[in-house]
């Protein structure tokens, strides 16, 4: 119409410059479009989790095999030393834990941003080496974590089956401020990990699907809420299966949002 409009309005000029007939006049151009209406800002039902951040370490790393010594380093978590990090464990297909816990935290970290997270990766990808567990404890600290989830698959032996969550025990001195709000992160998302996925609580470790420990500097270090969550065993063939699936990952994945969605709401 725009096009139309100018080339009438100089047909209408030559034609009075050559002493020929005047140009019809056009009628009234259109009114502008209205701008689509701006959408309007997420409610607080819509983002439950706004103003929040929370921390995934996927545990272990794709490089760690490769390099021994940095891994084997000794670090200080307290109340004694731990290597700086381990290469994990597999299934016996070879399915790496390094590459489910990165594949399961890439799955979890939309699903909270969505209920409107800050979500922070202890790694960027899963080919480094590493970071130590004093630096994942150091990155929840730093960032002020509203709860930190360390994610892992357990290397048991394979007749055990099932998932656990490991909290804080206590190191007076060091983490009193932690353990109560890391105890109710740990009940909230074994409880939404149970009913999500139908993974019953582990058969060989912990009691209805929970365990305390002190010999963890990722949460020794913590001086925010953090757990640790095993989701499976992955030297058991019925777990192996689960964890191995894209599908089933995705299912732990939307469980373990709504685990942090509890405790944080």
């Amino acid at each position: 119409m725009r096009a139309y409009l100018v080339t009438l309005t100089l047909s209408a000029v030559l034609s009075a410059a050559c002493g020929g007939p005047a140009a019809p006049t056009a009628g009234p151009a259109a009114a502008p479009e209205a701008a689509p209406p701006a959408s309007p800002a997420p409610t607080p039902a819509a983002a439950p989790l706004r103003g929040k951040t929370v921390v995934l370490d996927p545990g272990h790393n794709g490089g760690n095999a490769s390099h021994p010594v940095e891994i084997n380093r000794p670090v200080d978590v307290i109340n004694g030393t731990k290597p700086c990090n381990t290469t994990g464990t597999q299934t016996d297909a070879g399915y790496p834990e390094h590459a489910f816990t990165w594949d399961l935290a890439g799955r979890l970290k939309p699903m909270l941003e969505r209920m409107g997270a800050k979500v922070v990766l202890t790694r960027p990808n899963d080919k480094g080496v590493g970071p130590c567990v004093t630096e994942r404890a150091a990155i929840g600290n730093e960032a002020r974590a509203d709860a930190v989830l360390s994610i892992h698959g357990d290397g048991a032996a394979p007749q055990g089956h099932g998932f656990h969550v490991i909290m804080p025990g206590l190191l007076p001195g060091h983490n009193e401020e932690v353990i109560e709000p890391s105890r109710r992160l740990g009940h909230a998302v074994r409880d939404a990990y149970r009913a999500g996925t139908g993974i019953p609580y582990a058969n060989y470790v912990g009691k209805d699907g929970l365990q305390t420990r002190t010999d963890l500097g990722g949460l020794n270090l913590s001086t925010r809420p953090a757990v640790f969550i095993e989701c499976g065993n992955m030297r058991n063939p019925g777990d192996a299966r689960k964890m191995s699936s894209p599908a089933f990952r995705q299912r732990m994945a939307t469980s373990l949002a709504t685990g942090l969605r509890d405790f944080l709401t």
